[in-house]
């Protein structure tokens, strides 16, 4: 799950075509059941090598949804999402601590393995 949101973001930044310095401040936002556990939250971390920010409600995956469409429409702005104190006050932050050494091999080797899977089903079943 890691590697892949690892891709999604890499392919999000590149589409966006910012430079690397915009990088260096992501931070990345996360919701929902999956984030309860704190040993994938700090895999995700040190992949991206950024900040995963867990709110204490975990369990707001539609309202994520909500924010995002909102947002997407003009119905509220950055501001009154993104930069809420209180809400930082009380959300877990994990912060990579994996080297860029480390983290650059377990990305070749998960880049290795998706490879080796290509043209390995017979779509014509």
């Amino acid at each position: 799950m890691c590697f892949q949101v690892k891709d999604v973001l890499d392919s999000m930044h590149k589409d966006s075509e910012q430079d690397e310095s915009s990088k260096k401040d992501f931070l990345l936002r996360v919701d929902g059941g999956a984030t309860v556990n704190n040993l994938l939250m700090q895999i995700q971390a040190d992949l991206i090598g950024s900040p995963v920010v867990r709110p204490a409600d975990i369990e707001t995956t539609a309202l994520g949804a909500a924010f995002a469409a909102g947002l997407a429409t003009g119905v509220w702005k950055e501001e009154y999402i993104f930069n809420a104190g209180e809400k930082m006050k009380t959300a877990t932050i994990f912060r990579p601590i994996m080297t860029e050494e480390a983290r650059k091999k377990k990305v070749e080797s998960w880049c290795k393995a998706v490879s080796k899977t290509f043209d390995l089903a017979d779509l014509a079943l």
